[in-house]
């Protein structure tokens, strides 16, 4: 098939568009169009924004960055822009309107039609906008260009159940839907064939699986199938709801060797009256209560969490309930952010917001604390023999203190000398941490052990094969939860 041209991808938001991502440059691969080399911001055929709505002043980042590719455009004829994600379904009314640049809008449901789109605005010469209003095929069954040789995300669910006024995910991408555990396993056994030794089940609200099919332990028992996979040596999920974490989930984390000791499970709030303003369906002491468990099945969990500081309403009473479940709970890195208005959502109506003075003093008080407790948690690390997976990209400073990067199996970020043997990503280190900071771990000495990997070989593989256009990066780079404390103003979603 000869080339159609080059195509580029930009993504924003959470980790389910990242993966949308993932599905959008196969099904453009599919159709003939080659991946532009890196850098080429936005010099190229075929240019996709997929989107997201929960950002603050999203839409307003979407339409300067239109604004910027519309010169572009004139000076390049066959030139096409498409539209798609979380703001495409929100606005699809707006979009062509405010940039009739735009050749294709396609939304949350719909995002196989891609190619479709873009010929028939192509034959048409006019803008296609489709947006269906429920899901036409379960994303897995579509084709992927993956970003990693070693590690994949593997979508279980799509969808939310929940009503929480923050967030406005469900009227975007409806209500949840399961796939089938078979149609999961089955795509497992496929990426670890192909040398994937590290995967990620991704949903909304992914312990809720099983609403949709009529078994409560659906989860639990999907992460004790993972553990039957020959070859696959981690499994970890996001995000899970604390409505749903239930008790055989714990046991079969405990007892499946290859789910690994991690758990990112987003708290919002510590106080209840905010909880119950957020329709949060859980309270601070059932919180608290199922770290707890956790902790006692898996002594070395290392715990994450989203925080939301501001929410309207919230006295200093409420934010020192938050700071006091955080302290309780001891997190091992948490995703703190400002609340700010959502547009469609029930919270950006509620009385009661929030001055921005107070919600920054409050949000650099709780930084501070979640600072002192994340660098108390990775000191208890030093002294411990660990396995690291290699990873590609994680330490930006590697090239200069001649150092190699990877993930420990709860998922803390090391940094390791590096050994006088060939290590690939995907391969896996042993070391001894030597030093702790807040959001990193070092070791510093000789590696003990270097064990080559089939997913190292994929890497290797993947790496060596004919020259193709660079890729050019999707928003979320790796596996797992990302460096903590962000400085970002606002959170995504998955929850």
């Amino acid at each position: 098939m000869d080339p159609k041209g080059t195509y580029e991808v930009r993504t924003y938001g959470c980790q389910m568009n990242v993966h949308d991502s993932e599905r959008l440059s196969g099904l453009l691969e599919d159709a003939g169009y080659v991946r532009a080399p890196e850098g080429c911001d936005g010099d190229a055929d075929v240019v996709v924004f997929n989107t997201c709505a929960v950002r603050e002043n999203a839409d307003n980042k979407l339409y300067g960055n239109l604004g910027r590719l519309a010169p572009m455009k004139t000076k390049r004829p066959g030139m096409q822009i498409a539209v798609g994600g979380c703001l495409a379904q929100k606005d699809r009314d707006t979009i062509t309107k405010r940039a009739p640049w735009v050749d294709v809008v396609f939304g949350t449901h719909n995002i196989g039609k891609l190619p479709v789109l873009l010929e028939r605005a192509r034959v048409q010469e006019e803008a296609q906008v489709e947006i269906a209003e429920s899901l036409e095929a379960f994303p897995s069954t579509l084709p992927t260009r993956r970003e990693s040789a070693y590690a994949a995300w593997v979508s279980i669910s799509v969808g939310c159940n929940n009503t929480c006024t923050f967030c406005i995910v469900p009227a975007l991408r409806g209500k949840e839907e399961d796939r089938r555990p078979g149609d999961i396993l089955a795509e497992v056994e496929a990426l670890v064939a192909e040398g994937v030794s590290e995967i990620t089940l991704l949903g909304q609200n992914v312990n809720a699986y099983g609403s949709d099919l009529g078994d409560r332990e659906a989860f639990s028992k999907l992460l004790r199938a993972c553990g039957q996979i020959e070859g696959l040596e981690r499994v970890r999920f996001t995000s899970p709801h604390p409505r749903d974490f239930t008790d055989d989930v714990i046991a079969a984390m405990a007892e499946t060797p290859n789910v690994m000791p991690q758990l990112h499970m987003p708290m919002q709030s510590g106080s209840d009256p905010i909880l119950k303003a957020m329709r949060r369906s859980y309270r601070q002491e059932r919180f608290l209560g199922i770290i707890e468990k956790v902790r006692a099945a898996i002594p070395h969990a290392a715990i994450s969490t989203d925080i939301i500081v501001g929410f309207p309403g919230e006295t200093e009473e409420d934010f020192q309930q938050t700071m006091h479940a955080v302290r309780e709970a001891r997190f091992a890195n948490a995703f703190t952010f400002q609340y700010s208005k959502r547009p469609g959502t029930p919270a950006a109506d509620m009385e009661g917001q929030v001055p921005k003075e107070v919600v920054q003093d409050r949000y650099m008080r709780l930084v501070a604390l979640q600072e002192e407790i994340s660098w108390e948690e990775n000191k208890k690390q030093v002294g411990r023999t660990l396995e690291v997976m290699v990873a590609e990209g994680e330490g930006r400073k590697d090239g200069a203190t001649a150092r190699l990067s990877g993930r420990a199996p709860d998922n803390r970020l090391v940094h390791f000398t590096k050994p006088e043997q060939d290590v690939r990503p995907g391969d896996v280190v042993t070391v001894e941490i030597t030093y702790a900071a807040p959001h990193h771990l070092l070791a510093e000495g000789p590696t003990r052990e270097v064990r080559r990997t089939r997913a190292g070989d994929a890497w290797e593989k993947r790496n060596a094969a004919p020259a193709q256009p660079a890729g050019v990066m999707l928003g979320i780079p790796t596996l797992g939860v990302p460096a903590p404390l962000p400085v970002a103003t606002s959170g995504c979603a998955i929850d």
